[in-house]
């Protein structure tokens, strides 16, 4: 019985919870921007998750992706090393949705709305997940810095890259314009107290 092979599911699953591990080890010491400053892995979890609960996503290259999504980005990982340990399908998807960090925050932002209608499809519904995480953390855990104006710029910006992701997944596009419809609502209502 020690020869039998795993089934591929069982390969994908594994394949899945290693990059789940790896993304652990990378983002352990990080925290979210929020005022309960949450593991900053809880993050790159729940992308995935709503890739499969929402999105109906399946595929588990681009859930490791969603799981490494920041990994080049925030962390000392190098695009090899996703490429040695996750393959190169991986290794493209990661770098797509990743950021150039040594340029400035609004030539990075710019580059964002400007690259989206040009990502993969794999690539928008992994920034889809993103920025609706993104929004939800905004509207119920908010960085203690950021004021409202910063916030309301940061969903008009977010709507902004969307708008070059739709066409890929309509479950998740929904849930992008319910995500920032509450926040927008919850930020509008705290202007006017």
């Amino acid at each position: 019985m020690d020869d039998v092979k795993p089934a591929a599911s069982d390969c994908d699953i594994a394949g899945l919870f290693a990059a789940l591990h790896f993304a652990a080890d990378k983002h352990r010491d990080q925290r979210r921007k929020g005022a309960c400053a949450s593991p900053y892995i809880n993050h790159p979890i729940e992308v995935a998750e709503l890739l499969v609960r929402v999105g109906a996503v399946t595929d588990v290259v681009l859930l490791q992706a969603a799981v490494l999504h920041d990994t080049l980005e925030d962390t000392e990982t190098t695009a090899e090393e996703v490429e040695s340990r996750f393959g190169s399908k991986v290794r493209r998807l990661v770098e797509e949705v990743s950021d150039d960090k040594s340029l400035p925050r609004d030539e990075r932002k710019r580059l964002q709305v400007e690259h989206a209608p040009t990502l993969s499809r794999a690539a928008r519904q992994i920034k889809l997940a993103d920025k609706i995480c993104n929004l939800r953390d905004l509207k119920e855990r908010p960085p203690p810095d950021w004021s409202t104006e910063r916030r309301l710029e940061y969903l008009d910006w977010s709507e902004q890259v969307i708008e070059g992701c739709r066409g890929v997944n309509a479950r998740l596009e929904r849930e992008f314009e319910q995500a920032h419809a509450e926040a927008l609502t919850c930020l509008r209502s705290q202007e006017t107290v």
